[in-house]
């Protein structure tokens, strides 16, 4: 599978299993052309040991990555996946930007102080009104993409991911969303894991991927493996569906030798084995 993985986790993040170098290990043996290490930066204010490494391992993580970029020139990159929160979204750029990360992918996964898409937490779906739910999580999404800090959104449409859906269809909110991210030159990620959650769903679904598109918004994609042999699951059903959505072409990450973010440059989407 000529593509490459840009979200993938290690063990350090307290819910995932694997060093990184056995990512590095798995993404040659499925083919894939690189791949991005972007483990999931310390939950701020407060720590979660469930969901984040704490502060004091952020550091050791970054060597860990670069030692195997030093390995792997060109091929891994060091990437982080962080929380969109208003309310921590300054101390959050401060964190960010006392690293060296090729890329930082922009995810929400709370709604105030409830973690939407974490089963210790799932009973509050019961409390609320799901229309609502769906459309302050879209909200927040647009809030993160037009924040300037993040190079990539993470399962745009997570809000799913339990299988609980909209009583109506969202269409001013997804046409809304989308223009927010065509606007702001974000990147957005075709995320396979939701296959294996209860939505049964790639993110974003091909409804918004087809308004991402006609925008002219950029796509690339990422597993969310949290296994090593995660890494590039399902990589032939996101081609087919950027294809389906009318997309030609994905967006690669080119680090930068003096490091920093990378580059950001297009190429054809495989087309061949479909």
């Amino acid at each position: 599978m000529q593509l490459p993985d840009y979200h993938t986790h290690t063990e350090r993040c307290g819910h995932a299993s694997g060093r990184p170098a056995d990512y590095v290990a798995a993404a040659q043996a499925r083919g894939l052309t690189a791949l991005g290490i972007a483990d999931h930066l310390p939950v701020l204010p407060t720590p979660d040991p469930v969901l984040a490494m704490p502060i004091a391992d952020l550091a050791l993580y970054v060597t860990e990555v670069q030692e195997l970029k030093t390995q792997f020139p060109g091929y891994v990159l060091l990437g982080i996946e962080a929380d969109y929160r208003p309310h921590t979204i300054a101390d959050v750029e401060d964190l960010v930007q006392s690293y060296p990360f090729d890329y930082v992918i922009g995810s929400v996964h709370h709604l105030g102080n409830w973690g939407l898409d974490d089963p210790r937490y799932l009973k509050e779906y019961e409390s609320r009104d799901i229309d609502t739910v769906w459309v302050e999580y879209l909200e927040l999404i647009g809030d993160a993409a037009e924040s300037g800090l993040f190079t990539i959104l993470g399962h745009v449409d997570l809000v799913k991911k339990f299988g609980y859906r909209p009583s109506r269809r969202l269409e001013r909110e997804l046409d809304r969303l989308a223009r927010r991210i065509g606007r702001a030159g974000v990147v957005v990620e075709i995320n396979t894991a939701g296959l294996h959650r209860p939505c049964r769903e790639i993110y974003p679904a091909l409804d918004l991927l087809v308004r991402l598109r006609e925008l002219n918004v950029p796509i690339t994609f990422g597993s969310d493996a949290h296994r090593p042999e995660e890494v590039g699951r399902d990589f032939d059903q996101a081609l087919e569906l950027a294809l389906t959505a009318g997309y030609r072409q994905f967006a690669v990450l080119s680090p930068k030798p003096t490091g920093g973010r990378a580059e950001l440059r297009s190429l054809p989407l495989p087309l061949a084995g479909l």
